[in-house]
């Protein structure tokens, strides 16, 4: 690297208006992600928990895209891999613990529903369903009712590759083209739906998709940081000018299998998985922070550590946590005779 790459290196978050703290707490939310995920996979071999879907390789979109939306004010509809965004955004790992455990204290669902369908009233976060991109026309209506309620505020989508041939991503894209609403559309393009690799999926890109419905469609490395943050800062921009919505391409590589029920082997080899390690989006924010001087390897040791009884921390609670009463599964099923419903 020559010298004056060197200074561009150093000065590339404060060009985007982020400083050295806020780069840090990035790279401390994408490390939180990784370890709950890597905690769950122990988890689920030790017979623990029952299930985990893994976002592994696919945190630094994840961060980057929530430290360019208004945390306070946006709304999130987030698919089950984005452990790394709903962290960023404000839930704890002891509330993905509980759903994880499936104990009646989880916020997302009373543990009744699979980890990774996430939901907060609170932090605006919009309960996620089992099947896939019924997220994005949902993400649309949030952004009519902004739009009618002239509220400068945005709702941001994501899914998969594989979800894009869904037709609710075709129809939410045309509704939200043809009404102009504040919408941010991000696909987490990580080469495989399940077992079936993206060549196989798809004949051009899922950015392109967006010329149709006369909203832009960009594509972004999925693996930087700072390069997502950018691209959905400058969507965010553009929907709160009323400029309409923005589709997202971020290219990435889901790093571990499917799920713990996913043999990922028997349709990838492990070259090709290990020849993608080198490119983790969590390692190169690494190495850009040490580069810009804001960083140093004794500060991770301490970081992971810390990281680490944090999820000692959540892992406790969550296994001595209550489960739920079996009763309970009527629960916000049927109206009570008042009317109401339970």
């Amino acid at each position: 690297m020559n010298a004056k790459s060197d200074v561009d290196a150093q000065l590339r978050h404060e060009e985007l208006g982020l400083s050295n703290d806020q780069v840090i707490e990035m790279y401390r939310y994408m490390l939180l992600a990784r370890t709950f995920d890597e905690r769950n996979m122990l988890l689920q071999r030790a017979g623990k928990i029952n299930f985990h879907v893994s976002g592994i390789g696919q945190e630094a979109a994840q961060v980057g895209a929530a430290f360019a939306l208004d945390r306070d004010n946006d709304y999130f509809l987030p698919y089950y891999r984005d452990y790394g965004f709903v962290l960023s955004v404000g839930m704890t790992p002891r509330e993905l613990m509980l759903s994880a455990f499936a104990k009646a204290e989880d916020p997302n669902s009373g543990g009744r529903q699979m980890p990774g369908h996430f939901g907060s009233k609170k932090l605006r976060i919009v309960t996620g369903s089992s099947p896939v991109t019924t997220q994005v026309p949902h993400a649309v209506g949030v952004a009519l009712a902004a739009k009618m309620r002239k509220k400068s505020i945005v709702s941001f989508v994501t899914f998969g590759e594989g979800s894009s041939n869904q037709g609710d991503f075709h129809e939410g894209c045309n509704f939200a083209g043809v009404y102009k609403l504040p919408v941010i559309i991000m696909c987490e393009n990580n080469q495989y739906a399940i077992s079936v690799p993206v060549h196989k999926q798809l004949s051009g890109k899922v950015s392109d998709r967006a010329l149709g419905y006369g909203f832009p469609g960009i594509r972004v490395d999925g693996n930087d940081a700072l390069a997502v943050y950018a691209a959905v800062k400058e969507a965010r921009e553009r929907a709160v000018r009323g400029e309409g919505p923005t589709l997202i391409e971020a290219m990435m590589y889901r790093l571990s299998p499917h799920s713990t029920s996913d043999n990922d082997l028997a349709y990838r080899t492990k070259e090709e998985v290990d020849e993608h390690w080198k490119k983790d989006g969590l390692l190169r924010m690494k190495a850009y922070m040490i580069d810009s001087g804001i960083w140093d390897e004794q500060r991770d040791q301490e970081l992971k550590a810390e990281l680490l009884q944090v999820m000692k921390d959540a892992i406790e609670y969550a296994d001595k946590a209550p489960f739920p009463r079996p009763e309970d599964t009527l629960l916000h099923v049927y109206a009570d005779s008042s009317g109401e419903e339970q």
